[in-house]
C-alpha cells in the first residue's frame, strides 16, 4: 500500500492471500510482484493501482511487460536487495532447506529470480521455531555475521549504523539481518479458530532486539498489564523499566558476545520452554472457567500474563547482574579465556611484528 501523493486522498494498494500451509516474509519492501485481475477469492486491489502507475510513469502498458506492483512502485536497487529481500530468503531457507534457494537475488545479481511471495516450510513450524527465525543472524551461511574480522574476537554479530559506508569512493554495507539491535521490541501473534476467541490470541511480546528477546504470553482478552512493561523513558535509565532492564543485558553481552549468549540462551530457552509446556494446562482451566464464568475466566488470564511478564522481568535483571560479576573486565568467572586463536592470526597479519617478542 502506497499514498497517492501530499493532498490525495485515498491510496493504492493491491493484497495477495497467501495459500493454507504457506509462509510469507516481508522486510521493508512490497514483494507482490504479478498478481491476477480476476480472482477476487485470492487477490484485491484498488481500483486505480495500474492507472496511476501509467499516469506517473512507472508503467508502460506498451511495453510488452505484465505489471507488476513491486516493479512499479518499489523497484529494487542492489543496495536495497541487499537489506531486504536477504532477510526474506533467510526466513524461507531456514523454513524449507528442501528449496535451496539461490543467494544470487538478494546479492544483486542481474537475472536472477525473485524470491516467491509465499512457500511452504517443509515442516509444520511451532511456535519456538518462529521465535527462532526471529533471532537469526544469517548463522551457517557465507553471510554468518558471527564470522570474520567483522564481527570481532567475539563473534559478535551486532553493526553498529550506518549500514551503508564508502572507502576511497567504493560503497559497501554491513549485512542487515532478521534479528537487529534497533529493534524496540518485537511479537509473535498466536491466532487460533478452534478455542475462544479469549483463549485462541496470544501476543507473545518482548521489548528489545528479538536476539535477546524473552517472549512472554499476553491473552487478547487480558484488562491490565505489567507495571514494568508501561514505564520508562529512552533518556534514563531505570531498573523499573522491562526496556531498559533487556537493554541492559542485550548492550553488555555484546562485549563478550560468543561467551555471554551462551548465558543468556540457557535463561531465554527455560522461560520460553516453561511458558510453551504450561500453555495447554493453562488453556483448559480458561476453557473451563469460561464455560461459567468470562469474567473469572478474564481475571485468571490477565493474572497469568501479568505475573508471569513480571517473573520474568526479576529473573532478567537477575540474569544482567549475574553477567556483570561473571565476565567482570573481561574474565570468565574469574578466569581469563584469552582471545580466540583465529582472530589473533588475523591481528598477526595486519600487524605481524608490533606483538612479536623476540626469541630469547
Amino acid at each position: 500500500m502506497i499514498g497517492p501523493g501530499r493532498g490525495i486522498k485515498g491510496a493504492i494498494w493491491v493484497a495477495v492471500k497467501v495459500p493454507d500451509g504457506h509462509i510469507s516474509a516481508h522486510a521493508n519492501k512490497a514483494r507482490i510482484g504479478e498478481f491476477s485481475l480476476d480472482d477476487p477469492d485470492n487477490c484485491l486491489y484498488s481500483d486505480n493501482v495500474i492507472s496511476f502507475a501509467v499516469e506517473k510513469g512507472y508503467y508502460d502498458p506498451d511495453s510488452g511487460e505484465p505489471f507488476s506492483y513491486c516493479e512499479a512502485y518499489c523497484p529494487a536497487t542492489p543496495s536495497d536487495l541487499r537489506v531486504t529481500e536477504a532477510r526474506v530468503w533467510s526466513i524461507f531457507r531456514r523454513a524449507a532447506p528442501s528449496l535451496n534457494l539461490s543467494a544470487d537475488y538478494h546479492r544483486g545479481v542481474e537475472g536472477a529470480d525473485r524470491y516467491p511471495l509465499s512457500i511452504r516450510s517443509d515442516e509444520k513450524l511451532s511456535v519456538a521455531d518462529v521465535f527462532a527465525l526471529m533471532r537469526d543472524h544469517y548463522e551457517g551461511t557465507d553471510f554468518d555475521m558471527t564470522e570474520g574480522m567483522d564481527a570481532g574476537p567475539f563473534g559478535n554479530p551486532f553493526r553498529v549504523r550506518p549500514l551503508g559506508w564508502e572507502v576511497d569512493g567504493v560503497h559497501y554495507s554491513w549485512e542487515r539481518p532478521i534479528s537487529t539491535q534497533q529493534t524496540a521490541f518485537s511479537f509473535v501473534s498466536q491466532s487460533r479458530s478452534g478455542i475462544p476467541d479469549e483463549i485462541g490470541g496470544i501476543m507473545w511480546y518482548s521489548p528489545d532486539d528479538t536476539n535477546y528477546a524473552c517472549y512472554t504470553p499476553f491473552y487478547c482478552c487480558i484488562e491490565a498489564l505489567p507495571e514494568s512493561y508501561t514505564v520508562g523513558s529512552i533518556r534514563e535509565f531505570s531498573w523499573d523499566s522491562a526496556w531498559w532492564v533487556f537493554n541492559f543485558v542485550s548492550n553488555f553481552s555484546n562485549l563478550m558476545y560468543s561467551q555471554m549468549i551462551e548465558d543468556v540462551r540457557a535463561v531465554q530457552s527455560e522461560i520460553e520452554g516453561n511458558y510453551l509446556e504450561s500453555q495447554p494446562v493453562v488453556e483448559k482451566t480458561a476453557v473451563e472457567l469460561l464455560k461459567t464464568d468470562r469474567e473469572l475466566a478474564v481475571q485468571y488470564l490477565t493474572d497469568y500474563s501479568v505475573s508471569h511478564a513480571e517473573q520474568l522481568i526479576e529473573r532478567w535483571r537477575s540474569l544482567g547482574e549475574s553477567l556483570i560479576v561473571n565476565y567482570n573486565d573481561g574474565y570468565t568467572r574469574g578466569r581469563s579465556r584469552g582471545y580466540p586463536e583465529e582472530w589473533l592470526r588475523k591481528v598477526l597479519n595486519v600487524r605481524p611484528q608490533q606483538f612479536r617478542i623476540p626469541p630469547e
